[in-house]
């Protein structure tokens, strides 16, 4: 069965508290890349040492660049 991409986002990422984490995660993004260049970023993600989803903020002393694997590969 296909993946109903339009059901997702209607019961998930369409709601407040997904959108403000996403546009925290975005924003993030952005910060770390004005601030150590994109050219250092590329490829990479930043990671949040305490989750959004625990109370989690964009200071920079709780973020970092990790390669791809070792952060989506933590728990």
């Amino acid at each position: 069965m296909p993946r109903d991409y339009k059901k997702e986002y209607r019961e998930y990422h369409s709601k407040p508290e997904q959108r403000r984490n996403r546009s925290l995660r975005v924003l993030a993004r952005r910060k770390m890349a004005k601030e150590l260049g994109e050219d250092t970023i590329e490829g990479k993600d930043i990671d949040h040492k305490r989750p959004l989803s625990r109370g989690g903020t964009n200071a920079r002393s709780n973020l970092r660049v990790l390669s791809v694997a070792k952060n989506r590969g933590r728990k």
